[in-house]
Parts: C-alpha cells; structure tokens; sequence
C-alpha cells in the first residue's frame, strides 16, 4: 500500500478506473453501512445489525454463502445502489496535522499502489485548469459519509439498542425445498416493541432520527426475496 494525500499539482494527470472485484475486496456477503445511507440501502439490500466488541454496526446482506455477493458480476456491481464502503475504491481519509496545527485534520488518500490508479482510460481527478472533475466530487461525497457515519453511527444504534428495538435472532432464509440457509447471531428491528412505544421515548427517538432509521430497517427485510431470487439460479446450474 502506497498512501499519497491528493493535490491538484502532484496528481494533475492521475486517473482512476473505477471497478468492482473480489481483488477489491467486494466478493463478501455484507458490506458494512451507515445511518446516511439507510434510506438508499433499504431499497436493494436487507439491513441487518451485529454486536461487535466496539458496540452495534449494521451491514447490508449481500449474499448467503461465504465470500458470496450475489450483486457483483464479474468487474460491477447490478444493484441501483453500492454501499459507500465499497464505493470508495482506492481512496480513503488520513488524518493530518500541520506543522504548528493541535489537530489534525481528514485529508483525502489514494493508494497509488491499486490496480485501479493509473493508466491513460481513467477517469481524470481535475480539471484542466486545476478544479475538481465529478468523479472527485462524488468521492469526496463518499468519504464524508463514511467519515461522519463512523462518528455518528454508535450513538445512533445505542439508542435503538436501549429502547429495546433490537432483538436476537437467526434468519433462515429458504432458497429452495433442499436448500436452507441460517444466518445466526444477528438483530433485527423488533416490530412488536416499536409499536409500543408511546410518550417521550417514542418523541426523542423521533426527534432524533432513530426512528426513521428502525423503520427503514424494518421494511428491509423484504429485500431477502432479491436474495433468494438471485441465488436460486446459481444453485440450478450446480444441480
């Protein structure tokens, strides 16, 4: 890995071919997400939650095997929407202080080592006269998420998890009559208890947004039939 912060003169002629792979780290069967993203998310992909050692973090269910992402064919992805966190490609923030500067400030990275900087067929970085081009912007755009999402998520999936609207449970997903898939150790978004809610927890949780994200979450769970959909075929021509 060969980390540069971007500059309009050092990088006034560098481009970047944007593409998907399992080389880059896309062939896995969830993709972590951000509150940002939920709305867009909830459209294609079911959205799930795990407690890891660092507190709640949501993903997006992409596949059912191991290293399975049922949304990538060969080098792009077929779904309306990619998570921010495979949308980034080779770049991502560093954190950066000034000499004299106290704290240090997120500046956009590229790894000049990927496979996917270089090249005369690229998407170009800036403009000729030194502005940035709309591929950089959109980058920038995806970073920021993910920046602020790294910020804001834990207190967001806090509140979900202290109003009682997560519960355990294992999905079973039922591709065919033979085949049965179990995903364990995962929470969902319990509709029972978000209907029980009344009074001011239910007004802070709105107030707050949480809300709107155990909603979103909930209707996602249809997106397992986009799943199974996309799986089924894949098992007919091993059988």
């Amino acid at each position: 890995m060969n980390l540069v912060q971007i500059n309009n003169i050092d990088h006034a002629d560098l481009r970047i071919t944007p593409r998907a792979g399992a080389d880059f780290g896309d062939a896995a069967n969830q993709a972590l997400i951000f509150p940002a993203e939920f709305e867009q998310v909830q459209r294609e992909f079911g959205i799930i939650f795990r407690r890891r050692d660092e507190g709640v973090q949501a993903y997006a269910l992409l596949g059912l095997d191991r290293d399975e992402n049922l949304y990538l064919s060969d080098d792009h992805w077929t779904s309306r929407y990619v998570p921010a966190s495979h949308q980034r490609g080779p770049f991502s923030i560093g954190m950066v202080r000034a000499p004299g500067d106290a704290v240090a400030e997120p500046m956009l990275q590229v790894d000049l080592d990927d496979m996917r900087v270089g090249g005369d067929a690229g998407l170009p970085l800036f403009l000729e006269h030194g502005g940035n081009t709309p591929y950089l912007d959109h980058v920038t755009g995806v970073l920021r998420l993910l920046y602020e999402g790294m910020d804001t998520a834990p207190a967001a999936y806090a509140a979900l998890d202290e109003a009682g609207l997560l519960t355990p449970v294992t999905l079973t997903v039922d591709v065919s009559e033979e085949r049965r898939y179990t995903i364990p150790d995962v929470l969902v978004v319990d509709m029972e208890q978000m209907a029980a809610l009344t009074g001011e927890p239910l007004e802070r949780l709105h107030a707050s947004g949480v809300l709107r994200l155990a909603i979103l979450a909930a209707a996602s769970l249809g997106n397992i039939q986009q799943l199974i959909a996309r799986k089924q075929p894949l098992l007919s021509e091993i059988g």
